[in-house]
């Protein structure tokens, strides 16, 4: 229990950053290319790469190269669970086309 729970723990690290969990729920549907993550979230492209490098980095997400573009894509399952939660919890339903998690409250 203690390895999972540490595991689990690293994950909660890693989504405890708006724009790191943003990316995440932008990510859900699938793979995406940065420039696509900048327009849909509103975010710079330097805080946008800092959040990415992270996620790289925590094992989260993977980058594919096709060109000069950069695709990321969630790699982990248990990403797509917790995140999926998370969204089930803060995001209404009808609120499909709003960025996830970006709503005030």
């Amino acid at each position: 229990m203690i390895p999972a729970a540490n595991s689990a723990a690293e994950l909660m690290r890693s989504l405890s950053h708006p724009q790191r969990l943003l990316v995440l729920c932008s990510l859900v549907d699938g793979e995406k290319s940065v420039s696509e993550l900048r327009q849909e979230l509103d975010i710079d492209q330097v805080p946008m790469s800092q959040q990415l490098m992270r996620l790289r980095s925590d094992g989260l997400v993977e980058a594919r190269r096709e060109g000069t573009t950069v695709y990321y894509s969630i790699v982990r399952p248990e990403v797509l669970i917790v995140v999926g939660a998370l969204q089930d919890a803060f995001c209404p339903p009808n609120a499909a086309k709003q960025s996830p998690l970006s709503r005030q409250t």
